[in-house]
């Protein structure tokens, strides 16, 4: 059970990181997709998969777009963007 959970976690690391690679390329479609892809499996997964995208993948690519100053506002799709508004009222900022 271990190395399953560790996988789900490098695999929503790897999907944060086509992700990101997307956006840094322009192709806000396939980053578009991406996000959605990740609220499917965020709203019907498992816990490990909620885990994983929501501690994971939201975390990263929220970060990674934060740091850049891009707006997430319009990529997020609704379940995700309340994800990340839950972790950035939890962190205090």
């Amino acid at each position: 059970m271990k190395n399953q959970v560790t996988s789900i976690y490098k695999q929503a690391e790897r999907f944060a990181e086509i992700t990101k690679k997307s956006i840094i390329s322009g192709n806000i479609v396939r980053a578009k997709k991406c996000l959605a892809l990740a609220e499917r499996l965020f709203i019907s997964g498992s816990i490990e998969t909620k885990n994983a995208i929501s501690n994971v993948y939201v975390f990263s690519v929220s970060s990674f777009m934060e740091m850049r100053h891009c707006n997430i506002s319009h990529l997020f799709p609704q379940t995700l963007k309340a994800e990340y508004i839950k972790q950035v009222n939890a962190s205090g900022v």
